[in-house]
This record gives structure tokens, C-alpha cells and sequence, in this order.
């Protein structure tokens, strides 16, 4: 009999503990799939630009150093390049003799140069008369018979050159006084134009050299040290833009209504200890590349990701490129 009670005292002590356990089990299940609070991690950004030459060169010196703030038009780097500087001797001569040229051109022939066109004209004119007159003599001599055709035809041959001679001469002369053609002159100043640009195509190439802030920023990384050679469109410095500022944030596209553009949210700073204010401003996919997630086990669709900037409705000195950006995410409904 007291066999058959104690059964029954352990059943139902059994069945307590049971209930008990169920009871604890129930608890821990709702604490443990009680939803959490989830976040968004975000980074803060701003827009750099990379300082770099139209010309290859050694770097000669520094003119600022990693985290030194600038402003539009500072002088960052020189460079120093020879074969620009030669090249640039070489324009100034050519230029030199193209305005010479052109100089000559435009004023025509110097008086020394006229006065001896003119004496040459002159001295041909006396020889033209010289001959003229023993060519007459000559003939009258043929006419009657005392020299021979051989002679006469001589005499003539050198009649005609005198007379040749005279006109080329005269043609000097008025070459002289005109000066040089409209279409010699033009060429000329053409020369002297080329010549020029090519000047000035140097000298923007030695004002490469000179490496200045194309904005306000703050120098974040240098690249080559002083005396390395650097080629063309190499980069040499990045300067940061740090009144442009933005956080970026990759979202899954389940929550991008919480993102809609122009909308404004809270995000907050842990290195700064504080919460700034943001409104989105930018939105894109990340592409394929990016991590998709299936919404069902049999795959009906992906979720893609997206880039999200926003960015902070008044500039914060402190806000610093790379810190974290924390936002909360809305419960889904």
C-alpha cells in the first residue's frame, strides 16, 4: 500500500518538475527570441583629389606635410625639370628669329640695300648704251660688206644681254622699293604666332612644375619622397575636401523605404560620443558582385544591396574620414 503511494508521490513530483521545466524553457524562449534592436553601420567619408603633373620630374621639395590644412592656391610641391627648361630656351630662339622675320618683312628692304639696287640699275643702263652704240657701228660695217655675219651676230647677242641685264637690274630696283609681298609679310607674322604658341605651350608646361591646391582641404597622404622622379599624371599628394562630408552605408534593399532620397535620420558617432543629423542624398546599387540574400529557402528572389550616402546637415570639424556611422533600423512591420 505504501509502495503504491509513493508511485504516485513520485509521479506527481515527476510531472512538477516537468512543468517546471516547460515553464523555465517557455521563459528562456521568449527572452532569447525576443526581437533586438538591429543597427546599420555606416562610414564617414569626404571627397579627396589627387595632386599630380602635366610633366615628369624630380620632386625638389615639400612645401606642406601630411595633415597640414590648406587653402585654394597654396604651393604643395615644386618639381624640378631640366629638359622643360631647355626646351624652353629653344622656343625663345625660334621665336627671336620669327620676330626678326617678320621685322624684315614688314619694313622692306634697309636703304643701303636700295641705294645699291640702284647703282647696279645704273650700271646696266650704261652698258645697254655702251653696246647699243657698238652694235650700231657693227651693223653699218655688215651693211657694207667690211665684217663678217659671224661678227654682227656676235655684236647682237651682246646688245640683247645688255638690254636683258638693264631690265633685270630695274626689277631689283622696284623690288628694293616695294619691299617684300603681302603674302611674304603674312607668312611672316604667321611664323611669329606659331612661334609664340609654342613659347607658351612651354612655359604652361614650367608652371607644372609648380604644384598648387586646387581647393581648400587637408593633406592626407604623400606619396614620392623628395629626389624620387615622377612620371606624368603620377599622383603625389591627396588633398581632402573636408567641408564636403558623407557617410556611406550599404543597405539591403528590404530597407531602403527607411532611405527614401531627401529623407533625414539621426546617426550616431561613437568616436565623437553624439548623434548627428543627415539627410540621404545619393543612392545606387553596388552591383552583382555584392552579397545577396534569398528571402525563402526555394529562392523565389534575391535581395540586392545598395550604396546609401547621406550627408550631415551642418559640417562637423570633428567628423573625421573613416569613423563609424551607426544608424538604427525600424522594426519591420
Amino acid at each position: 500500500m505504501s509502495t503504491l503511494k509513493e508511485q504516485r508521490v513520485n509521479t506527481y513530483l515527476a510531472l512538477g518538475v516537468l512543468a517546471c521545466v516547460i515553464i523555465v524553457v517557455c521563459v528562456i524562449g521568449i527572452i532569447t527570441f525576443h526581437k533586438e534592436t538591429e543597427y546599420l553601420q555606416g562610414q564617414a567619408e569626404v571627397t579627396e583629389y589627387r595632386v599630380s603633373s602635366k610633366v615628369p620630374g624630380r620632386i625638389l621639395e615639400y612645401k606642406v606635410q601630411e595633415g597640414q590644412k590648406v587653402r585654394k592656391g597654396d604651393t604643395l610641391a615644386i618639381l624640378e625639370a631640366p629638359e622643360v627648361e631647355a626646351k624652353k630656351a629653344q622656343a625663345e630662339a625660334v621665336a627671336k628669329a620669327a620676330r626678326a622675320q617678320s621685322a624684315k618683312a614688314q619694313h622692306g628692304a634697309q636703304k643701303g640695300q636700295i641705294e645699291g639696287a640702284y647703282e647696279m640699275w645704273q650700271k646696266a643702263k650704261v652698258g645697254v648704251d655702251v653696246m647699243e652704240k657698238s652694235f650700231n657701228r657693227v651693223s653699218n660695217l655688215y651693211k657694207d660688206g667690211v665684217v663678217s655675219a659671224q661678227k654682227y651676230d656676235e655684236t647682237k647677242a651682246q646688245y640683247d644681254a645688255a638690254i636683258a641685264t638693264e631690265k633685270a637690274a630695274k626689277s631689283q630696283y622696284d623690288l628694293a622699293l616695294e619691299g617684300a609681298r603681302s603674302e611674304d609679310k603674312q607668312m611672316a607674322a604667321a611664323q611669329v604666332l606659331q612661334a609664340q604658341g609654342a613659347v607658351a605651350e612651354v612655359n604652361s608646361y614650367i608652371h607644372e612644375t609648380v604644384l598648387t591646391a586646387y581647393s581648400d582641404g587637408e593633406v592626407t597622404e604623400i606619396f614620392p619622397h623628395v629626389g624620387e622622379l615622377v612620371g606624368t599624371g603620377a599622383p603625389i599628394m591627396n588633398v581632402a575636401m573636408m567641408d564636403d562630408q558623407w557617410a556611406s552605408f550599404n543597405v539591403r534593399e528590404d530597407d531602403l523605404k527607411q532611405f527614401p532620397i531627401g529623407s533625414e535620420f539621426d546617426a550616431y558617432v561613437p568616436a565623437l560620443d553624439r548623434s548627428i543629423r543627415m539627410k540621404v542624398s545619393y543612392m545606387k546599387d553596388i552591383g552583382d558582385f555584392a552579397a545577396w540574400k534569398a528571402t525563402k529557402e526555394t529562392g523565389q528572389y534575391d535581395l540586392k544591396t545598395f550604396e546609401v550616402r547621406a550627408t550631415p546637415l551642418s559640417t562637423s570639424e570633428d567628423l573625421r574620414p573613416g569613423m563609424s556611422v551607426i544608424v538604427e533600423k525600424e522594426h519591420k512591420k
